[in-house]
């Protein structure tokens, strides 16, 4: 983004907006059928009795978790977070950088929609809203700074299990939707909250 100094988050929320857009205006928001068997058990199906969308996460989870802790590529990401400028001038070709992580983090929201949509037999272009929510909120509550430079796969999936285990745990006890959302918004303040707490201590060290 250093061409155009946007700031990045507002670039790539304005993209979700408008492609929401474009899939409302190609499908003049209604779902389209699948009745492809082979498709459909990507969603549905199983290996060995592991449940094909679980192979997905797993397989999923080492490669990055490959790229990310045995790679000089995971090293200048967790550079390029951290510290921008530092990480310039130590050599690393960070606007690159970024380019590579924003195509990874579009190749794994477009498996999750393919499995997502093989589960629902279906391509719903509705389906998804507020998913970023819980993306964001999992991935603070896992260790993730907002500042950049700090986070693991290892504590994203952790907070993902919290968020799962949250939003179902509501359901259960029947908390109205709109509440939901009230509970979840209150949870990513206080882990926004704790991430801050954290680095005004680390400063003071």
């Amino acid at each position: 983004m250093s061409h155009t100094t946007l700031p990045p988050f507002i670039v790539t929320l304005s993209m979700q907006i408008i492609v929401r857009g474009v899939s409302y205006i190609l499908t003049g928001g209604q779902p389209a059928q699948s009745n492809n068997e082979a498709f459909n058990n990507m969603g549905v199906g199983s290996f060995l009795g592991v449940p094909i969308p679980v192979i997905f996460v797993g397989v999923a989870f080492v490669i990055l978790y490959f790229i990310m802790n045995r790679t000089s590529f995971g090293r200048h990401v967790y550079a390029t977070g951290g510290n921008k400028e530092a990480a310039k001038y130590a050599g690393v070709d960070t606007r690159w950088i970024q380019v590579r992580v924003y195509v990874m983090s579009a190749v794994m929201a477009a498996l999750a929609g393919v499995v997502l949509a093989a589960r629902l037999y279906s391509g719903q272009p509705s389906v998804g809203e507020g998913f970023e929510r819980d993306a964001i909120a999992a991935s603070v509550l896992g260790g993730t700074s907002f500042n950049g430079g700090i986070g693991t796969l290892g504590g994203t999936v952790v907070g993902v299990l919290i968020i799962g285990v949250l939003n179902n745990g509501m359901n259960l006890l029947k908390i109205n939707s709109y509440w939901q959302f009230v509970v979840k918004g209150f949870v990513i303040l206080g882990a926004v909250y704790v991430d801050y707490l954290k680095k005004k201590s680390s400063m003071r060290k």
